[in-house]
């Protein structure tokens, strides 16, 4: 698999932003879709945002559009997600991952490498 280090993250309010990041290892030169997932107790991982290198098109979930954005810095193998106007519900452990293309939408389904995790919690 494909390292991946998380970094960023932690404790904000209500309103305010966070920036995460994500630094690959050993990523193909092919065409591939990279993106953030998110996870709280109880429930199953979501996808959250990715990008698709081949044609740099964005795809993000509705709880989090308007308010979340993904990049990817090819030249440094670098995926950012900036989160503003934050919310409680955004609370959870963030991942960021790897999969193979096609990927119109983004689901925990076939990805071939994960990041360790990162907590973001946000309080009221």
């Amino acid at each position: 698999q494909v390292p991946l280090v998380e970094s960023g993250g932690g404790s904000a309010q209500t309103g305010g932003s966070l920036k995460l990041s994500c630094s690959f290892s050993g990523l193909p030169e092919m065409q591939l879709c990279v993106g953030w997932f998110r996870e709280v107790p109880g429930r199953e991982r979501e996808g959250v945002a990715r990008y698709y290198t081949g044609s740099g098109t964005t795809w993000y979930a509705d709880s989090v559009k308007g308010r979340f954005a993904i990049f990817f810095d090819n030249a440094k193998n670098t995926l950012d997600l900036r989160m503003d106007s934050l919310k409680p519900e955004d609370t959870a452990i963030y991942y960021c991952a790897v999969k193979r293309p096609p990927c119109p939408a983004w689901s925990q389904s076939g990805v071939h490498s994960w990041g360790q995790g990162t907590q973001v919690t946000v309080s009221a």
